[in-house]
């Protein structure tokens, strides 16, 4: 499962490594928390056009990718808040399609700016996989009136970390990342830079600094926190 801020931010943060395992055989489940209605520097559009268009996009990507789940909350860019509501949406999520590993934006990265989205959506997850989804108590009308089950998660894999744990060779699954990327047709301008550079070269250039001494072309780095069992 993948829980994240904005539409693309799966793809960015953790799209090459899903990419990768769902090739594998792997059921991925993503997670949006906001409409991504304010992410735009194209003043004709309004915010509910932009909604309808972000959300058209995250499932091209995501059905692009073999993603088999796409739970959008709804909540309005730049209007995520740490509280009971979030909570209860994102160990709702983690109880009805109850995913051994999730990912999710690091909320505790200091070490650069990060958008307040990623710092709530970030810290949400990682309350609801712990305690919450996991103890029958935490929200039990999910288990007596819709029939959910308390989870456990047994792996938390963050991005945008400061330091990371674990490196994952995306050699072969860079393309697919970079394409589903792309797909995100109304972000495609802020990803490109004015030398000509575009987003596939951004991700690439930064995937093989990450790889330098692996024997490996590219990597993604996270930083995994393992249950215990």
């Amino acid at each position: 499962m993948v829980i994240f801020a904005h539409p693309d931010d799966a793809e960015i943060g953790s799209g090459g490594v899903v990419a990768q395992w769902i090739g594998r055989g792997c059921e991925v489940t993503f997670v949006l928390c906001t409409n991504g209605d304010a992410g735009t520097a194209d003043r004709s559009l309004t915010s509910a056009e932009l909604a309808k268009k972000r959300a058209t996009e995250q499932r091209a990507a995501a059905d692009f990718m073999g993603v088999k789940h796409v739970v959008m909350l709804g909540y309005p860019d730049g209007e995520l808040e740490d509280n009971r509501r979030l909570l209860g949406d994102v160990v709702r999520a983690i109880r009805q399609y109850r995913p051994h590993t999730v990912f999710v934006h690091d909320p505790y990265r200091i070490q650069g700016f990060q958008h307040r989205d990623h710092r709530k959506a970030g810290i949400a997850t990682t309350d609801a996989v712990y305690p919450y989804a996991r103890d029958h108590l935490h929200f039990p009308e999910q288990i007596t009136r819709d029939g959910l089950q308390p989870h456990k998660v047994r792996e938390l894999w963050y991005w945008g970390m400061d330091e990371p744990n674990v490196i994952v060779d995306v050699t072969d699954s860079i393309d697919r990342q970079i394409a589903a990327l792309v797909r995100h047709e109304s972000q495609v301008p802020g990803f490109n830079v004015p030398t000509g550079e575009t987003i596939g070269d951004r991700v690439k250039r930064h995937a093989a600094t990450l790889a330098t001494g692996y024997d490996f072309e590219y990597g993604a780095v996270f930083r995994r926190l393992i249950a215990r069992g």
